[in-house]
């Protein structure tokens, strides 16, 4: 593969931004970018899974309660269900 120098504008706050990213990823600019389009692409051209009907209208009408990972929720739940406390 060859390499192609690209020169992009951008905000300073966002340079400084994807330059701190990079740092913690001990990579450079150019590969993070390189990674974000190469990521975009993929998942853009992936037809998302496919939802049952009734998922589709469930979609939306419950809400979790804050404070919690779903994980907790989850495990206090199965804990009421069981009698596991």
């Amino acid at each position: 593969m060859s390499m192609t120098k690209l020169t992009l504008s951008a905000d300073s706050s966002l340079i400084s931004e994807a330059k701190k990213l990079a740092a913690e990823r001990n990579t450079s600019v150019s590969a993070l970018f390189s990674r974000l389009v190469a990521t975009m692409g993929r998942t853009e051209h992936e037809k998302p899974p496919a939802m049952a009907p009734i998922t589709r209208k469930a979609i939306g009408l419950l809400r979790l309660p804050s404070g919690r990972t779903p994980k907790e929720i989850l495990a206090t739940a199965l804990s009421e269900k069981y009698g596991l406390r």
